[in-house]
């Protein structure tokens, strides 16, 4: 599983649905995630390297006010 936010999201998903697991983030601001963090919002989660998760952490963390940040 990977943590993104303190939140463990599906592996087998999208990671435009899988975002949306995380408090705070639906579609709308998925997709901008992914967009900002150069990432394609239709890679399943096992698939993205450590640097893409870590680049999608970052840009939730630096942006965006979601269940861990509470």
């Amino acid at each position: 599983m990977a943590r993104i936010a303190g939140v463990n999201i599906p592996t087998q998903k999208k990671l435009g649905v899988a975002l949306t697991y995380i408090y705070g983030i639906g579609k709308k601001l998925s997709s901008d995630v992914c967009k900002e963090a150069n990432v394609d919002i239709n890679a399943r989660v096992q698939d993205l390297s450590e640097s893409e998760i870590k680049s999608i952490s970052d840009v939730i963390s630096a942006s965006h006010n979601v269940e861990g940040d509470l």
